[in-house]
């Protein structure tokens, strides 16, 4: 046995210890290692420490409460009062709503209706609350998007393309014989009110001057300007289907289609607009209000001309409007589009129209389209998407 060696002063030295490692061979004895991770430990805790401190400063100010109550109130809505008129251009709030195409959609959200006769009061509607959607022509939704500042509704699809057309008496020689005359449209500030009154300013005519040679326009709602028109009390009528061809049933020509003064005779005739503070509160019900538009355009589409014509009379009488008809209402389809798109990139147009009638004010349109809900609508039915404003 080897002898310990040892040390200067004779003690023998420590011996060395060792460790057998696998496989039998020997190595030193690794010390302890000592915990490093504290400042992790200790970064952690003081992360948790800053989002508590900010849970409750949140939670005192009220921020964290709104943000709850955001996500509470952009669920399904309770109810849906949905606002339209007795008019053939509304074909798809008609369908919608006679034959339970809306009411499937909305599901559990409750569908009410209300009736209007023109743009504009269905404007007041929405704005004071009463209505929270609805069918109208672009013009009145124009006005109330400038007025406000762009606070109160926002325009979500279509309806219809084409339909409006400007009738006269069979007296009226031309468009140079309009002088001293007066004509009516569905209402002041209307979609076709406005037409009218850029149309006659491009021809030159005075209008509402009180002079022997201006033109005198009258609004008043299109059953009446049918009633005043067979009375010989108005010399024609700017307006949109059934009115037009029952006036020229009524012995009144076609002086203009709206059509012909649109690229492609494509422009909007029905909207459907939501007011802007429901949209952000219950988008999830917006949407499937969308997706019974599609399928009523869709319903409408795919049914014979004979069975549309039925069913939106029946869906006319309803909405307390008139029967007519079968071959009126023949007719009158055949001068219209059903279509969910609203045609965003007409409303730079349409503003500056109202601009030039006096209407409405200049301004900037940015936000009043949004066709992004409806895009996801048509996405989910494997539909192209249309354009958003430009």
């Amino acid at each position: 046995m080897a002898e310990r060696s040892r040390g200067r002063d004779g003690a023998p030295e420590p011996l060395e210890t060792v460790t057998r490692t696998p496989g039998g061979s020997q190595g030193r004895q690794r010390p302890k290692r000592r915990f490093t991770g504290w400042p992790l430990v200790l970064t952690g805790l003081a992360v948790l420490l800053v989002l508590s401190v900010t849970a409750t400063a949140l939670r005192a100010n009220g921020t964290l409460d709104a943000l709850e109550d955001q996500r509470i109130q952009t669920s399904d809505a309770d109810e849906l009062t949905l606002g339209y008129f007795a008019n053939l251009t509304h074909g798809p709030a008609l369908a919608g709503v006679h034959d339970g195409i809306f009411d499937e959609a909305l599901g559990s959200t409750e569908l009410s209706t209300q009736v209007f006769l023109t743009g504009p009061t269905t404007i007041e509607a929405m704005n004071s609350g009463e209505v929270d959607a609805a069918f109208m022509g672009p013009n009145p939704a124009i006005n109330s998007y400038v007025q406000s500042g762009g606070e109160s509704i926002t325009i979500i699809g279509g309806a219809t393309s084409g339909g409006a057309q400007f009738i006269v008496s069979d007296d009226v020689a031309g468009e140079d014989d309009l002088a001293g005359r007066t004509f009516a449209t569905p209402a002041l500030g209307g979609t076709q009110d406005v037409a009218l009154r850029v149309w006659l300013e491009e021809r030159g005519y005075e209008v509402d001057t009180g002079s022997p040679d201006s033109v005198s326009i009258t609004p008043m709602p299109s059953g009446q300007a049918l009633q005043t028109f067979r009375q010989g009390q108005i010399d024609g009528f700017w307006g949109p289907q059934p009115w037009v061809t029952l006036m020229t049933e009524e012995g009144g020509r076609v002086l203009v289609d709206e059509g012909d003064l649109w690229p492609d005779g494509e422009y909007p005739t029905t909207v459907l607009a939501v007011r802007t503070d429901y949209l952000k509160e219950h988008p999830q019900t917006v949407e499937k209000l969308l997706d019974g538009l599609e399928d009523s355009v869709e319903h409408l589409e795919q049914m014979p001309q004979e069975d549309e014509a039925v069913m939106l009379n029946e869906a006319m009488v309803d909405a307390q409007g008139q029967a007519l008809p079968e071959q009126t209402l023949i007719s009158a389809l055949e001068q219209m589009q059903w279509t969910a798109d609203p045609m965003a990139s007409t409303y730079s147009t349409l503003l500056d129209n109202g601009v030039s009638a006096g209407v409405t004010q200049d301004a900037s349109l940015d936000g009043m389209v949004d066709v992004e809900p409806l895009n996801r609508v048509r996405e989910q039915r494997g539909l192209e998407p249309v354009e958003a404003q430009q």
